[in-house]
């Protein structure tokens, strides 16, 4: 009866990895002997796209140093070591990152990493408890920007960390890196349920009653609607170029202007433009009380 039973999928079929080391068995003699042995596998169905683009990334990652791969000092979103629980959950919300870089009084300095996860807990708290954010960051690593990607990414997965601060060859950050970083690297785009949706370009969010995050590219007409207001659409077209023209400068993160009556913070921007803004609507029970 056992003759009769068909032998395994598994059986019979090699593994890919087997596959590639049969292919290898000619000995390619440099790196685009490699590669062409690599495409001539996808051509022959042995290995499928997907595979031959992930041993292509895996390859190209042993080239690349930290510099490459980094996110530059000027996209860096990070808070201030006395930032209150209000301010720094409204640039929690408002970015959906995981991780911060936190520091004290510009990006040179960074005091360590905070966890979201690690300040979620004190928005639900009396808020006249007293806080310090230094009660809950963890230790930054600090890698050179000269170091190698596959390097770096061993000691991610040994250390277990997922972010790194770079610095140049004065000691000053120039950026930071993360494990994800690398991946992308190998497998390519990686998304998931916390990533904006960048055609999504005119996103108002409501934080608290009087507080509010939106996209810089949001059109003026749309936030006239929104708000209630009454500014002008005819020399710029979204909020960020009117809140840049109010600046007189492209600001940096934190930098505050009052238009009108409405206050906006900058949350969080390029070396080109505004990115996302927090906006203060005026305390109608506030007026009221004046009166």
């Amino acid at each position: 009866m056992s003759d009769d039973i068909p032998p395994s999928t598994s059986a019979q079929k090699k593994s890919w990895l087997e596959k590639v080391s049969q292919l290898f068995q000619g000995e390619p003699q440099n790196r685009n002997d490699l590669v062409d042995v690599i495409h001539g596998a996808e051509l022959r169905e042995v290995i499928s796209q997907d595979t031959r683009e992930m041993i292509n990334g895996v390859l190209e990652v042993s080239d690349l140093r930290v510099r490459d791969i980094m996110i530059p000092r000027a996209q860096i979103v990070a808070l201030q070591i006395d930032d209150s629980v209000t301010e720094l959950l409204s640039t929690v919300i408002g970015t959906a990152h995981s991780r911060f870089p936190v520091i004290n009084e510009d990006k040179d300095h960074i005091e360590g990493i905070l966890l979201a996860k690690d300040l979620l807990q004190y928005g639900f708290k009396n808020s006249d408890e007293p806080f310090s954010l230094r009660q809950v960051i963890r230790p930054a690593v600090v890698v050179p920007e000269s170091k190698r990607v596959d390097v770096l990414l061993k000691e991610f997965r040994s250390q277990r960390y997922h972010m790194a601060i770079v610095v140049d060859e004065y000691g000053g950050v120039s950026g930071l890196v993360t494990i994800e970083d690398i991946l992308e690297e190998i497998v390519g785009e990686i998304e998931d349920e916390f990533d904006h949706d960048t055609t999504e370009e005119t996103e108002i969010r409501k934080i608290s009653k009087l507080v509010y995050m939106i996209k810089a590219l949001t059109p003026i007409e749309e936030f006239n609607e929104t708000f209630n207001t009454q500014f002008s659409d005819e020399e710029f077209d979204t909020v960020g170029g009117l809140v840049s023209h109010a600046f007189g400068h492209l600001p940096e993160r934190n930098e505050k202007v009052l238009i009108g009556d409405i206050e906006f913070t900058v949350v969080s921007a390029d070396t080109r433009r505004l990115l996302q803004l927090r906006i203060k609507l005026p305390d109608p029970d506030a007026e009221e009380k004046n009166e």
